[in-house]
């Protein structure tokens, strides 16, 4: 039911794109009406069916209502935003918290010209940006493995 274009292998300038590893597209299924006409509908209809078959066969269960006012002890956020978390659950005050998570953004906006005179791409031979990227990795690591311990033991992380 498809179309097929044959190539003409007669042709000489099929034949000199074929040498230089073109004309490839000279050849083939088309895309109208192969691919257009029979097979994107057949993946559209597929993938709707799909995504109701699930929706029947595992619905999402709906759990308690919403209370504002009963935040659980024990809730964090997702992964990758631990560290972030911990910064605004041990700064007492939220505004220096939220001058905390600013500035690291600006501070490694800052990094580029700080070394601008290294014209070097290897890590070792560019001091500064690789000592602010391993401090600052250390860092990030050390506040989210913090985030999911109990806030008394959270910045020492048990250890000291």
């Amino acid at each position: 039911m498809s179309t097929l274009k044959k190539p003409d292998l007669s042709d000489p300038q099929l034949r000199a794109k074929l040498a230089k590893g073109m004309g490839h597209n000279y050849y083939g299924e088309p895309a109208w009406p192969n691919d257009l006409l029979y097979i994107f509908p057949v993946v559209i209809v597929g993938t709707i069916a799909l995504c109701v078959g699930l929706a029947v066969l595992d619905p999402a269960m709906i759990g308690e209502p919403a209370d504002p006012f009963a935040t659980p002890l024990e809730i964090l956020p997702e992964w990758y935003f631990w560290p972030v978390f911990q910064i605004l659950r041990v700064v007492p005050n939220k505004l220096l918290g939220i001058v905390a998570m600013a500035s690291i953004p600006l501070g490694l906006m800052l990094v580029p010209f700080i070394e601008s005179v290294n014209k070097f791409q290897n890590p070792f031979r560019r001091p500064v940006a690789t000592a602010v990227f391993l401090f600052g990795t250390a860092v990030t690591m050390w506040l989210g493995i913090g985030a999911t311990l109990p806030i008394d033991i959270s910045l020492t992380l048990g250890l000291f």
